[in-house]
């Protein structure tokens, strides 16, 4: 499937037998008549090249792992709790800084046919732990709005959720593809949150993603529908004129989205496993946002210097600021020295991340009032707070 823009549906699929009746094979026959399908017993049994053609197919597989797993973070830096819910693998919209191109060396989009499997499992977990504030997104491995018009994934996510009343859904996308939102019975359970950035790199690294202005033009009309709202400015990019471009960017947001309608604001420093650059270099071999001066964390990632990374955090929030203090704005993925540099503060002092996230829900959205207790501990994954949710040792704090 090429994604050259947004509304390229794909040309074909490939299903496997054991998930040949599934609702969700049902109706992309309906949305996709034109579609090439093939039927094969196990997707590993297409060749590799029709798996890595220039048109690969779309495949839909019966996934048998766990689908509810926790945020895959590591205990030197603070996770913020995140509930993953795995319905697909991969993202074609291209976005040339994109790690999952790491995980994954084919280009082909992967979903899973075995849905009722999937919604049986998240409904055990939120009917069996109620006292327990379930925050899940669907945007960790894929985009979750990317297939969403052939799809229609939302019209059964959305639903499920409003039932549920210890559970809030987040849809993550970079795309515009909310037209099937707009009827749904979401009882404002669910967030729908778009991933910004400057306008240089919208325009740059992120050209098979909806615009800027398109973007943010969605986020209006699904505030118009009732929904809540997120927005993630992740990666931050240190390049000529950054600080000029990630402020036009927050007062573009600003003219159209009044702050008491977000629910939170996630800030997260460009960073990537090593493998990542050599990927991109092969692609691009002038690409010049990881020429600068990087580091080797604790995780193995690569990211800015401390002094860079707060700076950047510093800038961009003094900007969000300067339209609403009382926004709730988080680092993805950073360690405690630079929580007390942006913040003054170490999450740890609050409750950890994970708490300070489900309060934000609660007094947002109003969802989970009556819950005490957070999944950050009981879903299988590798979430955990820096050692146990206290402050880190001196020596450890200041590690990139």
């Amino acid at each position: 499937m090429t994604m050259t823009h947004l509304t390229t549906p794909p040309h074909s699929i490939a299903v496997e037998e054991s998930v040949l009746d599934s609702p969700l094979v049902e109706t992309l026959r309906r949305t996709l008549p034109n579609a090439r399908w093939t039927v094969v017993p196990d997707i590993s049994s297409l060749a590799p090249p029709s798996l890595s053609s220039h048109d690969p197919p779309l495949t839909i597989v019966r996934f048998k792992g766990r689908f509810l797993r926790s945020c895959p973070a590591t205990k030197f830096y603070h996770c913020c709790g995140y509930t993953i819910l795995h319905f697909g693998e991969r993202c074609t919209i291209g976005c040339r800084y994109c790690i999952l191109q790491a995980y994954w060396n084919q280009p082909h989009l992967k979903l899973f046919g075995n849905t009722h499997e999937m919604f049986t499992e998240a409904a055990s977990w939120f009917a069996r732990y109620r006292e327990t504030l379930f925050r899940v997104g669907t945007g960790e491995f894929t985009d979750s709005l990317l297939l969403d018009p052939w799809t229609g994934f939302s019209e059964q996510l959305v639903p499920f959720f409003a039932s549920h009343p210890n559970a809030v859904l987040e849809l993550k996308t970079k795309t515009n593809h909310i037209k099937r939102l707009q009827d749904l019975d979401h009882r404002g359970h669910t967030i729908v949150s778009w991933s910004l950035n400057a306008p240089t790199i919208v325009a740059q690294e992120e050209r098979g993603a909806a615009s800027l202005t398109q973007r943010i033009e969605a986020a209006r009309r699904c505030l118009e529908w009732g929904y809540f709202l997120a927005f993630h400015f992740d990666p931050l990019f240190l390049f000529p004129g950054w600080e000029r471009e990630y402020r036009e960017t927050i007062e573009r947001l600003f003219r159209s989205i009044p702050p008491e309608k977000i629910v939170y604001i996630s800030l997260g420093a460009f960073r990537f496993m090593p493998a990542l650059k050599e990927t991109i270099l092969r692609k691009n071999p002038s690409w010049k946002l990881a020429s600068g001066e990087f580091v080797t964390s604790p995780d193995g990632k690569k990211r800015y210097f401390i002094d860079i990374r707060v700076t950047l955090y510093r800038k961009v929030l003094e900007h969000l600021y300067s339209f609403a203090s009382d926004l709730f704005v988080y680092c993805c993925m950073e360690n405690t020295s630079v929580w007390e540099q942006v913040f003054g503060f170490d999450p740890s002092s609050r409750g950890g991340l994970p708490a300070m996230l489900d309060d934000a829900v609660k007094r947002r959205m109003g969802i989970g009032v009556d819950c005490h207790s957070s999944a950050i501990s009981l879903l299988p994954g590798k979430c955990q707070q820096p050692w146990g949710g206290v402050s880190l040792p001196a020596p450890i704090a200041n590690l990139p």
